[in-house]
């Protein structure tokens, strides 16, 4: 597939076909990388958008009450026992 550079304003753009855009599953802000003398497209994405989601499969895995009880253990991190607080502090 080709596509020629036409005038958009002050710059050039390129017109993708809709079943291209489809295929390639492009929405809303795409990144561009731009080297060797080419252009690759794709989709912007956060990279820790996913984070929630993959977080949750987790938690299903480990059965119910996981998150509830890594919640109740985490609650008072600060307060944790650990060797630096013991040997390796010094005021």
């Amino acid at each position: 597939m080709t596509a020629k550079l036409v005038p958009i304003g002050n710059s050039r753009g390129i017109r993708l076909p809709k079943s291209v855009i489809e295929q390639a599953g492009l929405s809303g802000d795409l990144e561009l990388i731009v080297g060797n003398g080419e252009i690759t497209l794709r989709s912007s994405r956060h990279p820790r958008a996913t984070w929630n989601e993959e977080f949750r499969k987790a938690f299903e895995q480990l059965g119910p009450g996981a998150l509830e009880r890594e919640r109740e253990e985490w609650a008072d991190w600060q307060n944790l026992p650990n060797d630096f607080d013991d040997k390796g502090w010094t005021w």
